[in-house]
């Protein structure tokens, strides 16, 4: 226990000790919100990264995707490495950074107010950020209060409570660039814990070729009839369902492309050269760490014993008590290293996710509309005050879903990332690219993914095709959906204002001619 305390206390330490050295940086919202436009390759990357994969990754979806796919559950971290790391920084990167920096927005909303010239379309995008980014925040805390309360015997409120306070500490004090640093570090952190865990684990079955052999051998057949098609089916390729797993794939990978919180890293990053190293770094990370959580989740069904099985072959405790299982048995040395790991994909996410909130609010919704007058100084301090509150919202709602045993991670974090991604991921990529792309295709997009995400989670749910009751899939199928209704929408509907288009794309153009003359050894 000595030990385990220790540890957190040095971890905790570091994180504000952090936050409180880069307050310098933060005079101004360009420093508070995108540290100056000058953050470099590596924190970005890494910022990246920790973004993406929290204690919802760890504990809610390897321990759900993992009991329900077997080893085969390692195709979602592929993904997430192929399609929500490398070709997203690929593909948006570049452009995201040159358009957004040349239209001299700071938020996803804000672009698409410049980009299609409408306040209205702003303001939507503010409000759909703030109410999903809610559910998707509380889940963070439900993973990491199982894994606190098996090391520690802690109760869930005061664990829940002490993450955010820490948290808001250091983001509060030094903005973005304290999240970048504190982010490169929590990404060591995982980086090396998830390695050391996934050899123990193993370890403690026997090695990796006898936990394979073993997984093979697990029981298809339950009290209430059969969980697979076929004997030796968890320890296959595609798994029992490559199907819905392949939803999980497209939710998981290309819901990143969509996201707010995630997109936002390519406005901060310091220069276009940049961004070659960073698709480097963050997709070699997203391979070890996503790659590595959902690998260790396929085989939580060797814990069966540990967990316990209903009569419906699904976990005791629910998906989340699946990965706690498999890490019971730890020494404490490890266990700590596991308890600071998934602290530091948690906090991570979390001070991206309240950052990313209150600026869009600040800047967004309050500025100019609700207070007229708002200089910098005052917007940061708004922006402070809001991280405050959306934290406490969060930590409120966490608690509850705790006490009314509501606790399946992956069904909050399905129906905030398709609900996210879905609206913004279509408007967003042809925005960036495509000079047809109409306002009221943006707002169909918006209103098509909200109207059915939260329809998935109402009692019209019953009324759908059995595809896409999961929130995941469903969520998966609204960002298909948006790619599909955006440029339909566009091409029948009034074509957008020219000298909007014009001023948006003229920075591309600008680069072009840049390079050129680069090439041809103008000086000028």
């Amino acid at each position: 226990m000595a030990i385990k305390l220790i540890m957190l206390l040095v971890f905790f330490g570091v994180m504000v000790g952090i936050g409180l050295y880069c307050r310098k940086n933060v005079t101004d919202v360009n420093g508070f919100v995108l540290g100056g436009r000058s953050v470099g390759p590596w924190l970005t990357a890494f910022a990246y990264g920790t973004s993406y994969f929290s204690a919802v990754v760890f504990v809610g979806y390897a321990g759900q995707f993992g009991w329900k796919y077997g080893i085969a559950a390692t195709w979602a971290g592929i993904g997430n490495a192929v399609l929500g790391s490398l070709l997203a920084w690929v593909v948006l990167g570049r452009r995201t950074r040159i358009m957004t920096q040349h239209l001299d927005s700071a938020t996803m909303p804000e672009f698409f107010g410049k980009r299609f010239g409408s306040t209205s379309l702003k303001i939507a995008a503010s409000v759909i950020i703030f109410i999903f980014l809610i559910p998707y925040t509380a889940s963070l805390y439900n993973g990491l209060s199982r894994l606190f309360g098996m090391a520690f015997d802690i109760d869930y409120s005061i664990c829940v409570i002490v993450m955010a306070v820490l948290t808001g500490i250091y983001v509060i004090a030094g903005g973005y660039m304290a999240t970048a640093i504190n982010d490169f570090i929590q990404g060591i952190i995982m980086l090396f814990g998830i390695c050391a865990v996934i050899v123990a684990v193993l370890n403690s079955r026997g090695g990796f070729m006898a936990a394979l052999v073993k997984l093979a051998q697990v029981p298809t057949e339950t009290a209430s009839g059969p969980v697979a098609s076929a004997p030796g089916v968890f320890a296959s390729f595609f798994g029992p369902d490559p199907v819905n797993l392949l939803g999980v794939v497209i939710l998981t990978s290309l819901g990143t492309w969509g996201l707010p919180q995630m997109v936002q890293k390519f406005y901060a990053i310091k220069s276009e050269k940049s961004i070659n190293t960073g698709t480097v770094i963050s997709t070699l990370f997203a391979m070890v760490v996503a790659g590595g959580c959902y690998f260790l989740g396929g085989f939580g069904r060797l814990f069966a014993d540990v967990v316990g099985v209903t009569e419906a072959g699904t976990p005791v405790g629910g998906f989340d008590a699946v990965i706690p299982a498999m890490l019971s048995g730890l020494p404490d040395l490890l266990l700590a290293v596991v308890v600071i790991l998934v602290l530091s994909a948690s906090m991570s996410t979390l001070s991206s996710l309240v950052l990313t909130s209150s600026s869009t609010l600040t800047l967004d919704l309050l500025k100019g509309h609700v207070v007229k007058e708002m200089d910098e100084k005052k917007q940061v301090f708004i922006m402070r005050c809001l991280i405050v509150v959306f934290i406490a919202i969060s930590v409120v709602l966490a608690i509850i879903q705790y006490r009314s045993s509501v606790t399946f991670i992956a069904q909050l974090m399905g129906v905030s990332w398709g609900a996210l991604a879905g609206a913004f991921l279509a408007p967003f990529l042809y925005g960036l690219y495509w000079r047809g792309a109409t306002k009221i295709a943006c707002w169909a997009s918006f209103l098509f993914s909200t109207v059915v995400m939260l329809a998935d989670i109402s009692p019209l749910k019953s009324s759908f095709p059995a595809l896409l009751v999961s929130p995941i899939n469903c969520g998966a199928f609204c960002m298909i959906a948006g790619l599909i209704i955006v440029p339909v929408v566009s091409l029948i509907t009034a074509k957008p204002e020219k000298r909007l288009v014009d001023n948006a794309f003229s920075c591309y153009e600008e680069k072009v001619t840049v390079r050129k003359s680069q090439a041809l050894g103008d000086p000028q």
